[in-house]
């Protein structure tokens, strides 16, 4: 082992432990490759070397996505859209036991296609849904584990701003990793469910169905606001959009389509357009669905430009997110809800968050090149290829290293540091996959890992963002619960293990 490969070797176990210790990540992982870089490679390369890789960083096509789409987030969460999607849930599943378990899943599932920012979507679920939740007699423990697990969903569902910055990472098309990430994040969702229906069937104490008078008060919520006929409009010219999309797509213009995006495309198509004219005729009919409809339709139509331009091709994650950010607004607008104190709360969110993001992607870059050019990235790269296991028990130890990893680190350190070093090793794994296909498939089987650490303690920053806003649940009920949750996480880990092409799918079928 050489002075510089020690270097870097030492470098990483400062990291460790500073950021432990509660120093700043993004200042430490900057302080520390300027230090051990210019003790291992000079002062004149190692500041050569964080002026190349900052501007490299600044100059990458991909990361203006980035404060797009957090803006997009916030935009929706200021518009009131989640309010009226979980609303709307509620209302349609009340008769259900568990129907708050599923509104809650529900929500925070189609909210995830609106935003990737995890703590938004925890906090505005906690405050929205846990008062309901405590009224109606639900089991805490269950309650918070739904929320804080339904909420993190926003790290792994498109579109995630993770997966915006791991695609250069790994030489990997964004729009790939996005159509790879909706199997594993839709499964999740659906074991959600599950587990919660079926505690709540077996014990109908954990989540009792909604009486008259809590159904009375939902109706009279949904059906006081009179604004629907201009978002409907606005839903409905939205919807036409897609199919346009997609007669596009089907028609050859941009590939040949193949059986599955063809059968694909028409049933979007005829689920597009059912809504919008079942929508139409509630409007004058009956004031409860128009409500319903005017609760889900937008906000889906919205996702639906949004992501479908990305998924097929016809826009860059850049130019969708520049569209979805104007479109919240827009809705925001239409929903009466756009005013300057709304704008400048989501601009300043937008900036805080983007400023965190990017400047631990920033700091997470030079680090990363730091402690390659000394040699430790090879140095650990070649002991794990040494290491005498299986392809297979390789893979599920660069996994579980990952796990462990995601405790105190946030995902952009993982992605820009640590996944470099793993991705020669996965590259040479016989797995039975094509190249394109290991990536994809290595880059999905991360994220979920890191929507996992999410809700691992002794960490689990689901946990304190619940804590905030609901003072009546203890940390412990509020770790018991996401325990549960944990196990189902795990579960989908193991079968995304087994069986990749849950992630393969869908890339398969827009390529």
């Amino acid at each position: 082992m050489s002075y510089s490969e020690l270097l870097g070797l030492i470098m990483l176990v400062c990291m460790v432990a500073v950021i432990f210790i509660g120093f700043p990540i993004s200042f430490t992982l900057l302080f520390l490759a300027i230090i051990f870089g210019g003790l291992g490679l000079g002062w004149e390369q190692t500041f050569n070397l964080s002026y190349l890789q900052i501007w490299g960083t600044m100059k990458d096509e991909i990361f203006p996505a980035v404060p797009l789409f957090i803006f997009m987030g916030y935009m929706t969460e200021q518009a009131g859209l989640m309010e009226r999607l979980f609303g709307a849930m509620r209302s349609l599943l009340a008769p259900v036991r568990g129907s708050l378990y599923l509104a809650v899943i529900l929500t925070a599932t189609i909210f995830a296609m609106a935003t990737g920012i995890v703590g938004a979507a925890v906090t505005v679920l906690g405050i929205m849904a846990a008062p309901m939740m405590i009224k109606s007699g639900y089991d805490a423990r269950l309650s918070a584990g739904a929320i804080a697990a339904g909420g993190t969903l926003g790290i792994l569902i498109p579109p995630s701003v993770m997966l915006v910055v791991m695609g250069p990472v790994m030489g990997v098309p964004v729009n790939l990793l996005y159509s790879a990430a909706f199997g594993p994040g839709f499964l999740l969702a659906g074991c959600y469910i599950a587990y919660t229906l079926t505690r709540s069937f077996l014990n109908p104490k954990l989540g009792p169905a909604m009486t008259m008078e809590e159904r009375e008060t939902a109706y009279k919520e949904m059906t006081t606001e009179r604004v629907g006929m201009p978002v409907l409009i606005l839903a409905l010219l939205c919807l036409v959009a897609i199919v346009y999309l997609l007669i596009y797509l089907l028609l050859g213009v941009t590939r040949a389509p193949s059986l599955a995006v063809t059968i694909g495309g028409i049933s979007v198509s005829v689920a597009a357009l059912l809504p919008s004219l079942l929508a139409a005729w509630a409007y004058v009919r009956n004031a409860y669905f128009r409500a319903v409809v005017l609760g889900i339709a937008p906000l889906s139509a919205l996702i639906g430009f949004t992501l479908g331009t990305i998924v097929g091709g016809l826009a860059t994650p850049t130019e969708a997110a520049s569209c979805g950010a104007f479109g919240a607004a827009i809705l925001a607008l239409v929903y009466r809800r756009l005013s300057l104190q709304s704008l400048t709360n989501a601009g300043i969110g937008t900036m805080v968050t983007s400023a965190m993001v990017l400047f631990l992607a920033v700091a997470s870059t030079v680090f990363g090149a730091v402690f390659t050019k000394l040699g430790s990235a090879n140095l650990i790269t070649n002991y794990l290829l040494a290491v005498p296991l299986g392809d297979w028990w390789k893979l599920a130890l660069i996994m579980a290293i990952f796990f462990v990893l995601g405790w105190p680190f946030e995902w952009p350190v993982i992605i820009l540091v640590f996944l470099p070093i793993a991705l020669p090793v996965v590259e040479k794994l016989q797995l039975g996959l094509g190249k394109l296909d290991l990536l994809i498939w290595f880059g999905t089987l991360t994220a979920v890992n890191m929507q996992t650490a999410y809700l691992s303690p002794p960490v689990a920053m689901s946990a304190y963002y619940l804590r905030n806003v609901v003072p009546n649940w203890s940390l412990s009920t509020i770790y018991k619960g996401m325990a549960d949750y944990m196990v189902i996480q795990v579960f989908v880990l193991i079968l995304l293990l087994v069986w990749p092409q849950i992630a393969l799918w869908l890339p398969h079928a827009v390529r």
